[in-house]
């Protein structure tokens, strides 16, 4: 390498440098030090390994950079600007303003070339995973003898905190036993994090860690050093495992009061320290957002090299259609994210009276679904046989076999943030299987899965007191009101067998949205009667997030009560609506398995589903009452759960709390005498903390503390 090269290079990365420091300061928000350190690797990997089409980021066999450590932002915003991204410089100077395209952590779908929404450290580096994984099975799906039409590399950027959030590990170990090859991790290892060195709460190796996983491990002992980084990304590309490369770097580097502290990380250097800090790089310290022109023509050259990437592979797109017509042509289509023709037809229909668990109903969904639907991918959290999201028949993605049932061991955490990666890589629709009361393990990463519009199914089951004697650990109550809380996501609890097949149907339709977003599937472990109306009625009602399944006898002008019931309790209402009807009261049954959906509609439809004249009413639904008034208004009644449950069978949680018809009915009645309103407390106060150094005083009559596994397998 020449001195002319040497001194291209450290511009190239000063410039990096200085765009990052400028947007912090202008802002007076957000972290510097970061990217000051790390400037040097990223400069290496975007100039000379990355291959990437800033002028077509969509490209579909693009590698992927995930800047996991998303407080960084600022490197990414100039890398993208300098490269010939839609990222001009009046962006990065709007950094952290109101409507600008660089907001303070990365966001999917906003920033052009930004391949994940990260900020919550560790979740980029799941997605990293996850995307290595999507790499996988497309290429083992679509590749053929002499047409390698997908072939692409997974990059991210992750720091100390990134690592040390228990996610980053889980997805780890998950990475090394699948051997993702094409998975590497830049570990920008500074030792600073935000209270100060990591020595005050880490004091592990890293790299043994890593190594034990199993990963590929390297070290680079000083980040500034490019030729010795760019060695260590080379032997990472030959090794078969994921590889991890450490890179000793100066958080804050240059700053002469700030260098290796942690003042670098987390607010702007100031005035006084920009102007020290570019003095020390050789810039005019009065100069803001300098972009020279020799750096300039360095980063554009990516433009007309991503131009000539696209180019080659659209030919040998065009070779591998000629040879290949059905494959190309499937690939197109699962690419651009449409479903097939017909897709759905395959969906089975359940008579009346048939009894049939909703987590059953879904496992036949999915079944059906596989062969019409091959982007459907996935699997479970170590509960396969108990969610039933097995494609049977299907192989398991193992390293030597990239099949279709994914499993992912016990780690939701990473389950989530790995079905975001698939997802984000695009050509699938990613779905992930735990207990209901688990998807608070794996929340995080549902709620960037609707932050940024990524369309992926959670199979939840055992959503109630329902699942019976594994008790209250595993009985989920607070879950729905929570759930329902994350904007843009769906959560549909369905009410038998024929709702949880439309419910299926409406997870998958979900992807045509724009912006789309997340589906939970809340599903029952205990079988369920299949009800009169929902064959005829809930595909269209599920589409509307909520619908009326059963009429009152004299027609919609008679109506005296309405009770509305989502998931197992919708035959409590519909039960209790017959028995009113046989005390002469007509009554409607209004099935609300998704409100988000039904928030939707227009008003016109909504009302025709709850009349505002029809202020009588009663929900149930085994969760906590919290947010039903919506529905129920000041004159009704809500039958729900505002404690946890217990341990016994089934039959007997639901007799104890009050989860009968003719405890329906009865309130009802009493709602109609207007005896009562709000919610109603259950006929059992249900489970109590223990006392300190004890047992819990259970009152006469409540259900046993007899602890017992059950029939599942799982998390007992």
């Amino acid at each position: 390498m020449t001195v002319a090269t040497q001194s291209l290079d450290l511009l190239a990365i000063n410039t990096i440098r200085t765009l990052a420091i400028d947007g912090v300061q202008k802002a007076n928000s957000g972290h510097p030090g970061a990217p000051m350190g790390a400037a040097p690797m990223a400069y290496t990997l975007w100039t000379r390994f990355l291959r990437h089409a800033p002028t077509r980021p969509d490209w579909p066999d693009r590698d992927r950079f995930v800047l996991s450590a998303g407080h960084a932002s600022m490197l990414l915003y100039s890398l993208l600007h300098l490269t010939g991204y839609d990222v001009s410089l009046d962006d990065l100077k709007a950094f952290r303003q109101w409507g600008s395209k660089t907001p303070g952590h990365p966001e999917f779908g906003l920033t052009p070339g930004v391949e994940a929404s990260t900020g919550p450290l560790g979740q980029g580096f799941a997605n990293a995973v996850g995307m290595a994984i999507a790499e996988r099975r497309l290429a083992f799906e679509f590749n053929q003898p002499g047409h390698d039409i997908i072939d692409h590399w997974t990059y991210t950027l992750c720091s100390d905190g990134d690592l040390q959030e228990g996610i980053a590990s889980e997805a780890a170990a998950l990475a090394g036993h699948l051997r993702l090859g094409k998975l590497i991790a830049l570990y920008d290892d500074n030792r600073i994090q935000l209270d100060g060195p990591t020595s005050m709460a880490w004091s592990e190796d890293v790299l043994a860690r890593f190594a034990a996983y199993p990963w590929h491990t390297q070290r680079v002992e000083d980040g500034n050093d490019i030729e010795a980084i760019a060695r260590a990304i080379e032997a990472a590309r030959e090794d078969p495992r994921p590889s991890i490369i450490a890179v000793r770097t100066h958080i804050g580097f240059g700053s002469p009061n700030r260098q290796d502290t942690q003042k670098a990380h987390g607010q702007p250097l100031g005035a006084d320290e920009v102007r020290l800090v570019k003095e020390a790089y050789g810039w005019d310290p009065d100069r803001e957002f300098y972009v020279p022109d020799e750096a300039a023509s360095l980063f554009r050259e990516a433009v007309s090299a991503g131009e000539a990437l696209v180019d080659a592979w659209e030919e040998e797109l065009a070779a591998y259609a000629s040879d290949f017509p059905d494959l190309a042509a499937e690939l197109r289509r699962r690419l651009a994210g449409k479903l097939a023709d017909g897709w759905d037809k395959v969906l089975k229909s359940y008579p009346v009276g048939e009894e049939v668990a909703t987590r059953n109903a879904s496992q036949d969904a999915i079944q059906a679904l596989a062969v019409p639907v091959p982007e459907l991918f996935g699997g479970a959290a170590d509960l396969s046989e108990s969610n039933l999201t097995d494609i049977k028949g299907a192989p398991e993605f193992q390293a030597d076999e990239p099949g279709r049932n994914i499993r992912f061991g016990v780690r939701e955490h990473a389950m989530g943030g790995t079905a975001n990666g698939i997802a984000y890589h695009g050509a699938f629709i990613p779905y992930a299987g735990t207990f209901l009361t688990f998807s608070d393990y794996m929340r995080g990463s549902v709620r960037l899965a609707a932050l940024s519009g990524l369309h992926v199914v959670y199979v939840w089951t055992h959503d109630s007191v329902g699942l019976g004697e594994d008790g209250p650990t595993h009985q989920p109550v607070e879950h729905y009101a929570a759930l329902r809380a994350i904007p843009n996501l769906w959560f549909v609890r369905p009410g038998d067998a024929n709702e949880a097949a439309a419910a299926w149907a409406i997870a998958l339709e979900r992807g045509a949205e724009s912006p789309s977003g997340p589906v939970g599937l809340s599903l029952t472990r205990q079988k369920l009667p299949t009800l009169p109306g929902t064959a005829e009625h809930a595909r269209e009602g599920l589409r509307r997030g909520g619908y009326v399944l059963r009429e009152a006898s004299g027609g919609a002008e008679s109506i005296k009560m309405i009770l509305i019931g989502t998931g197992s309790e919708l035959q409590l209402a519909f039960g209790a609506a017959e028995a009113l009807e046989r005390e002469g009261v007509p009554s409607r049954v209004v099935s609300l398995p998704c409100w988000e959906l039904f928030d939707r509609q227009d008003v016109a439809y909504q009302e025709s589903v709850l009349p505002p004249g029809v202020r009588k009413r009663v929900s149930v639904e085994a969760g906590v009452s919290l947010g039903w008034e919506r529905w129920v208004g000041d004159e009704g009644a809500i039958v729900g759960l505002d404690h946890f449950g217990a341990s016994a069978p089934a039959g007997t949680i639901f007799e104890k709390f009050g989860f009968t018809v003719d405890r329906v009915t009865g309130v009802a009645r009493d709602v109609l005498a207007g005896k009562v309103h709000g919610p109603i407390p259950t006929l059992e106060p249900g489970h109590l903390p223990a006392p300190r150094g004890g047992h819990p005083t259970l009152p006469a009559g409540d259900p046993g503390v007899e602890r017992s596994s059950g029939t599942d397998p799982g998390h007992s």
